[in-house]
């Protein structure tokens, strides 16, 4: 269950809302987007009423309601609306207080008049008042939950900060007294607001990316019935096994397998190629690409949430709402933050009437702690980098699925690969199949079908339109294996279906990879050629150079691996390796205090890959390797491994200095301003301006166009459906 809690300002509201709703019983999960504000509930119990969640949210000062993107994404732009209001508001309040505020400046060192001082206090006042009621609302507003549920958010220092700053200027200007600090509460009310609307205008950019593949969803297709007829049905009304036609200019509806026409795709969003492809029968195509030329007829396999286009927004999603080592510690900080901050002020009003001060005096320093003190900064020096590096790495093709993916990609220092299918390209083909008996390659073909393993795919391309066989049982690292006609038939490496394969025809094919089939007398050896991706000699020497050590683990045999390994200069690699095999490395390499990035694509390379500090998986890789890895790549080219790296460390390196700037800023300021050193105004433009500053470095962690995502492999996400072309 979606829904959208509005209210949620920073890490401090997240933090606690998510620890509020853990203490539920029956709920096994609760998960806050910080960056559209949908709240994830997930549970397992039959009787969990999810009202008991709204109700709670409600008695903490936070609306909820369902979650719709439609209505989620108005309701964002009035708000963004909104706080341009009150920002324009509070900026042309400022920009008149501040040259009234200069002229009683002035006046005060040379001859101004007690009268002309309170005719300009009055006029400030009568600009701010009214300004700060209008364009304070967001805080105030925020501040006024919180505290009707019995709780404090950032907001609350500001709003007393700002509503102290206020009253003490009015009652000064009642008694004509030679101080008011209306410009401090305006200028501060127009910081912040000046935070908040970069700090809004970058997680709607984010979200736009994920809005965006809307557009690349078709909202009908046309299926093709059991008798001939050609019917117009809803997308969401496909179901697996249906058979849809595409024609020129259309997008595909649904994920599938083509089974008869050809035609030239435009598949950048899978490819990261704005180059189009040209597909027959028995490719794989996915829901959101286009048919630019010709018809074709594609047999659904993956219908509704759950094609292509669907995985990257679950990941997206997931990459945005998930919490790093970072986020979480300065989210526990900021919680922290308001109670000591009143704490803070009080005492500092305590102390300066101790020493003999005026209440006046004691006043103003306490107002100036509360606002040099606010913990927006805080708030967001983390989750900024976040979202901006995730968006970015969305952008070029890179899903991040853990919330500390960031920080351990960044830590990384050897790079461990699979060969077949992540070093090599997902399509493989088989150069011998003329020389093997029709009946065998048919059946051969329909076993693999049924296999996750990136080679079977070539010998299942083989035999297009061809039908997988029921009772198919896969066995990780080893093969497939099924009864047919009641004689097993196996389907996987030369040891597992007991083949021994000629020595001639080994020495022949060196670098080609084996598949071997069995079904009683019947065998055949496939040999499979594989082709290195593109870039993956300059990925692996730019990991090299980051100073990562780059090894190769295989289950293939060494014949294959050995050409790779040297073509690629690697010489740490093994070969035969069962998926155990690796895993066993992967951990002696951990335990010798390395971190381990493991590559890998196979259902064989699932283990490993959860075995691994962090981990990788190209789009194409099996379900499960997807499901244990921690970041997902597109397209055919490897650099997307090095650049992901790259972001990572450029990431960590920006998380750090904004904690830093964060931490060191309140260690100068809270000092300085409890001393007195500092009026309001000055507190409001140094707290302000450290909010803006943490913001405005997270945007550094946008991806540069020389960190080796090139533009050409951006995705392509449109806002307008394709039209057909005439």
């Amino acid at each position: 269950m979606d829904v959208v809690v509005d209210g949620i300002h920073c890490g401090g509201c997240i933090g606690r809302i998510e620890r509020s709703l853990k203490d539920i019983e029956g709920l096994t999960e609760a998960r806050l987007n910080f960056s559209n504000r949908r709240l994830t509930l997930t549970w397992n119990d039959p009787n969990f009423d999810p009202g008991d969640a709204i109700r709670i949210l409600e008695r903490m000062g936070y609306n909820a309601n369902p979650f719709r993107l439609a209505s989620n994404e108005e309701s964002e732009i009035a708000q963004s609306k909104f706080l341009m209001r009150c920002l324009a508001v509070s900026g042309f309040a400022a920009m008149n207080i501040m040259l009234l505020s200069v002229s009683v400046w002035s006046g005060n060192v040379t001859d101004i008049t007690p009268e002309t001082r309170d005719l300009f206090h009055w006029l400030s006042a009568a600009i701010a008042l009214p300004a700060a009621a209008y364009a304070g609302q967001p805080f105030f507003r925020s501040a006024w939950n919180a505290l009707k549920a019995r709780h404090t958010n950032m907001d609350v220092p500001i709003s007393i900060g700002i509503l102290l700053a206020l009253g003490l200027s009015l009652f000064e200007t009642i008694h004509s007294a030679e101080h008011a600090y209306f410009d401090s509460a305006i200028m501060l009310i127009f910081f912040l607001l000046c935070g908040r609307v970069l700090d809004q205008m970058m997680r709607r950019r984010t979200r736009a990316v994920a809005g965006n593949l809307a557009a690349l969803k078709s909202d009908t297709a046309f299926r093709l019935m059991d008798n001939g007829e050609l019917a117009q049905v809803p997308a969401a009304a496909l179901r697996v096994g249906d058979r849809i036609l595409v024609r020129a200019g259309e997008r595909i509806a649904a994920d599938g397998v083509v089974v008869s026409g050809h035609a030239h795709l435009d598949e950048s969003l899978i490819t990261g190629e704005t180059r189009p492809d040209k597909v027959r029968e028995g490719r794989q195509v996915y829901a959101g690409s286009i048919n630019l030329d010709g018809a074709l007829t594609v047999r659904v396999t993956a219908a509704g949430e759950n094609t292509f286009l669907d995985d990257i927004d679950r990941l997206l999603d997931k990459a945005v709402v998930a919490r790093s080592r970072y986020v979480k510690l300065s989210d526990r900080i900021a919680s922290y933050y308001a109670p000591v901050v009143h704490a803070m002020a009080a005492l500092t009003f305590i102390g300066w009437m101790l020493a003999g001060q005026s209440t006046h005096v004691a006043i103003v320093t306490a107002i100036t702690v509360l606002i040099i003190t606010c913990p927006c900064a805080l708030a967001l020096a983390i989750p900024a980098v976040q979202v901006v590096a995730a968006s970015a790495l969305f952008r070029a093709g890179v899903f991040l699925s853990a919330g500390d993916a960031i920080e351990r990609l960044a830590e990384a220092d050897v790079a461990v690969f699979d060969k077949t299918g992540t070093l090599t390209l997902p399509e493989p083909h088989v150069i011998n199949a003329a020389d093997i008996d029709a009946g065998v390659l048919a059946l051969a073909g329909q076993i693999a079908l049924s296999s996750r393993h990136p080679l079977a795919s070539a010998i299942a391309r083989q035999q297009p339109g061809a039908q997988p066989l029921d009772g198919v049982t896969e066995e990780y690292g080893r093969g497939v294996r099924v009864l047919v006609e009641g004689i097993e038939a196996r389907l996987g490496s030369p040891s597992f279906c007991a083949v021994d394969v000629p020595a001639d025809l080994l020495s022949r094919h060196l670098g080609a990879s084996l598949i071997c089939f069995r079904h009683g007398e019947r065998e055949a050896v496939f040999i499979i050629h594989q082709a290195l991706r593109p870039d993956a000699v300059e990925t692996v020497r730019e990991l090299k150079q980051l100073g990562i050590d780059v090894r190769i683990l295989s289950g293939d045999r060494t014949e294959a691996v050995e050409p790779i390994a040297k073509s690629l200069g690697v010489t740490n690699w093994r070969a035969g390796l069962t998926p155990a095999d690796k895993v066993a490395l992967v951990e002696e390499w951990k335990r010798d205090g390395r971190k381990v990035l493991m590559v890998g694509d196979g259902l064989n390379d699932a283990p490993s890959l959860a075995a691994a500090s962090v981990s990788i998986s190209p789009i194409t890789a099996a379900d499960l390797s997807q499901a244990q890895a921690d970041a997902v790549f597109l397209g055919k080219s490897l650099t997307p491994v090095l650049s992901t790296v790259q972001a990572a460390r450029r990431a960590r390196s920006i998380m750090r200095q904004n904690l830093w700037l964060a931490i060191v800023y309140n260690a100068i300021a809270i000092p300085i301003a409890i001393a007195g050193l500092v009026t309001p105004l000055i507190a409001a433009v140094a707290m302000s301006g450290s909010s803006i500053l943490v913001t405005v470095n997270a945007l550094r962690a946008r991806l540069p166009r020389k960190s080796g995502f090139d533009k050409d492999s951006e995705i392509a996400l449109p806002v307008t459906p394709a039209v057909r072309p005439t």
